[in-house]
């Protein structure tokens, strides 16, 4: 097996040769401790792209079960896995694909009494849950203990996308200021999602984390809107 540690250079050697990331860059991103909610169709393309580009310290909560549905979209887990907390699976297979990495699973619900115990831990939150009860939460929560958020959210053909509470910028709630009626609001089990979306919308969190930890520009008080049927991109300040 490769010393990752003595090979450090080389694996991060490409994204390292941008002029905005470097050396000091790097050293960065591998000391940043970051919150991922949710290990589903958002989290999984998440997870990975932090981990593969080094953040150095990984924390990923879920409650669920892996089930057969779940596979089309959340590319951590595959057929032998059905059946298996999606935390311990992830957990499993990002310590093998990136042993350098401290990864720490949640094996258990978010909720208002642990929330604020397991946020407290981390330097940025990135938040892939599917429903606003959770949303809200960590919300309120990451406003409580001043912790920067990236909110992402997905249905059908459609992603959206922002990086809120950063220095005292807006959050969830001066776009939404109260979470809609669970009933009135489309999800993905009753409306669908296209497999790939998550991979896109996921993938573009990860880089708005990274450019957080760095220090580049990000979607502060703006809502990035990404409808990929027609690409038509939007973005809304707020």
């Amino acid at each position: 097996m490769i010393d990752v540690t003595k090979n450090s250079l080389a694996l991060f050697s490409r994204q390292m040769m941008v002029d905005e990331i470097g050396y000091q860059g790097q050293e960065k991103i591998s000391q940043a401790k970051v919150l991922v909610i949710g290990a589903g169709g958002l989290g999984c393309p998440i997870l990975q792209y932090l981990a593969s580009c080094g953040v150095g310290t990984i924390g990923l909560i879920d409650f669920d079960i892996i089930e057969i549905h779940n596979l089309h979209r959340q590319i951590l887990y595959g057929v032998d896995d059905v059946g298996i907390h999606k935390a311990i699976v992830a957990k499993e297979k990002l310590n093998t694909l990136y042993p350098h990495i401290q990864i720490t699973a949640f094996n258990e619900l978010l909720s208002e009494t642990n929330a604020e115990k397991i946020i407290s831990q981390f330097d940025i939150v990135v938040d892939g849950s599917d429903n606003f009860h959770t949303r809200y939460l960590v919300n309120d929560i990451c406003v409580l203990l001043n912790k920067p958020l990236v909110y992402g959210s997905i249905l059908k053909f459609e992603g959206q996308l922002s990086v809120l509470n950063v220095n005292g910028s807006k959050n969830l709630r001066d776009i939404f200021p109260e979470a809609p009626n669970s009933e009135d609001v489309p999800n993905c089990d009753e409306n669908g999602v296209l497999g790939a979306l998550p991979a896109t919308i996921g993938s573009m969190m990860a880089l708005e984390t990274l450019k957080l930890i760095l220090g580049l520009p990000i979607l502060t008080n703006q809502l990035l809107i990404v409808e990929t049927l027609n690409w038509n991109i939007r973005k809304l300040n707020f």
